[in-house]
């Protein structure tokens, strides 16, 4: 599409994010909530809603869900009703959903999010609502049957809806991820797209710049990555301002994203409120937060992404990039939270996770939770280095190595078996000079005669003679004071 045509018009969107909480047992029931179970195994006739049973609902997952709103600035809502939302699906077994409607859990909260310019933005958290999920309709290719596992069906979920102040796929990459690392860094979701228990709607819209109402909304669902949620967003944008210019109008309905072609389809029109029949759910009486328990979840929190940041770039003096890059992933900053508290050199520590201790991980496909060695590994490793007992090439590339092998020893234990410890004894490095110097008597005269650039090839002569081993700052000024006599 023409830029100056989409230049007319400004996008409006907000995101409704589903997670799955790690609890477990189900929602409203006991039925074990576990992910990979053999199908239609989890189940219960509570979460079959046969007559008589009654749903009770399950703490933890209350406790997740203020967790998430007091991560998000949110405002904790002390009385708490439960609500029926009435529709049919093959996968919903009890033929409605228990959830909240108009009593959310969370509400009027925010996120600020941080774009790859490194400017920042506020994005409103209209509410967050605790509810159960649908259980999962499979449709095989070439089967005309649809398969019905219901072991989903019951799950803790938490809804997270967004304000309409997101403007662009990018802000909303930037949303969604910031999301992700919240529900992780909180231990309530895994985060995993793929698998379901992450899940994102996109309302999208888009009005004329200088526009005082926003224009129809169009729901997308079917996006199980966040570059497929910026690409459905991407698509959607030019296919509303396509028909506007056209001069038609967007239809309010639910779209679905198919990522083999990056376009999305109708699948059918947007229900009202009417639709969905809601009314206060019988069988739950409300839901009382007071003070003790909204402390005690409060005291629970954990050190959060942004507040890692702050103290990455604050105290510590990092770059942006470095920060971001550190708090990206849960595991890998709390080692390297760890790690900065043992060593004063937080720049040596960020370049030691991001460089060989990532390495080690990626080569290996593992997890910061199977790295062997223990963040004063590194700090010691760190120290040696910094006190010019052990070079940087050599820690790096031998030290290192072995202390992978063999973490019961320590940095120094290592250094001084494997004979890694650098010389930096004057009169013993001066003797080696001269040995380097007497075997490279043309050289000196070059050097002597005004080749400076000869500097280089007698350190290397002199780091081969000592086995990598001789300090390189103390070597060169002694090397330049003899060949300078």
């Amino acid at each position: 599409m023409d830029e100056t045509i989409k230049a007319k018009y400004q996008p409006v969107i907000g995101l409704e994010v589903h997670a799955q909480l790690l609890t477990r047992s189900k929602m409203y029931s006991s039925d074990e909530n576990e992910y990979g179970a053999l199908p239609n195994n989890n189940l219960s006739v509570i979460t079959l809603g046969h007559p008589g049973t009654l749903p009770r609902v399950n703490r933890t997952a209350v406790e997740y869900a203020m967790k998430m709103g007091l991560a998000t600035n949110c405002q904790i809502r002390r009385d708490n009703l439960f609500a029926r939302k009435n529709y049919f699906y093959p996968d919903l077994p009890k033929g409605y959903q228990i959830t909240q409607d108009k009593t959310p859990i969370c509400t009027a909260g925010h996120v600020e999010i941080r774009l790859t310019d490194g400017s920042t933005r506020q994005i409103g958290v209209t509410r967050i609502h605790m509810e159960e999920d649908a259980g999962k309709s499979m449709h095989l290719a070439g089967e005309v049957e649809t398969l019905v596992d219901l072991n989903r069906a019951g799950v803790p979920l938490i809804e997270i809806v967004s304000e309409p102040d997101i403007r662009n796929s990018d802000e909303a990459y930037a949303y969604l991820s910031e999301i992700k690392k919240l529900v992780v860094y909180l231990g309530i979701c895994d985060g995993n797209m793929e698998e379901g228990s992450l899940r994102c709607d996109a309302n999208v819209s888009v009005m004329l710049k200088g526009a005082d109402k926003f224009g129809m909304k169009v729901e997308v669902k079917n996006m199980n990555s966040f570059r497929n949620v910026q690409r459905a967003i991407e698509y959607e944008i030019e296919r509303q301002i396509a028909i506007l210019e056209a001069g038609g109008t967007v239809d309010s309905e639910t779209r679905g994203f198919d990522a083999t072609t990056g376009t999305t389809s109708g699948q059918r029109s947007k229900e009202t409120m009417n639709d969905y029949r809601y009314f206060p759910e019988p069988d739950l009486p409300p839901l009382v937060i007071d003070d003790e328990w909204l402390h005690r979840v409060q005291a629970e929190l954990p050190a959060l992404p942004q507040q890692l940041y702050t103290r990455f770039t604050g105290e510590l003096g990092l770059s942006d990039y470095d920060a971001t890059v550190l708090t990206d992933q849960k595991e890998v900053a709390l080692f390297f939270d760890e790690l900065s508290r043992l060593t004063p050199n937080a720049k040596a520590a960020a370049n030691w996770v991001q460089g060989p201790v990532k390495s080690f991980l990626n080569e290996r496909a593992l997890t910061m939770e199977d790295f062997p060695l223990h963040p004063q590994h590194i700090a010691d490793i760190i120290q040696l280095i910094d006190e010019n007992k052990v070079g940087h090439s050599v820690a790096s590339k031998q030290l290192y190595p072995y202390l992978l092998e063999h973490p019961e020893m320590t940095a120094a234990q290592v250094a001084e078996s494997q004979g890694f410890v650098q010389k930096s004894d004057a009169g013993e490095l001066e003797g080696m000079i001269q040995q380097v110097l007497d075997a490279n008597p043309v050289k000196v005269a070059e050097y002597r005669a005004g080749k400076k650039s000869l500097t280089g090839m007698f350190m290397g002569e002199l780091m081969k003679l000592t086995g990598g081993k001789a300090d390189p700052k103390l070597a060169n000024q002694l090397l330049r004071q003899k060949l300078e006599a």
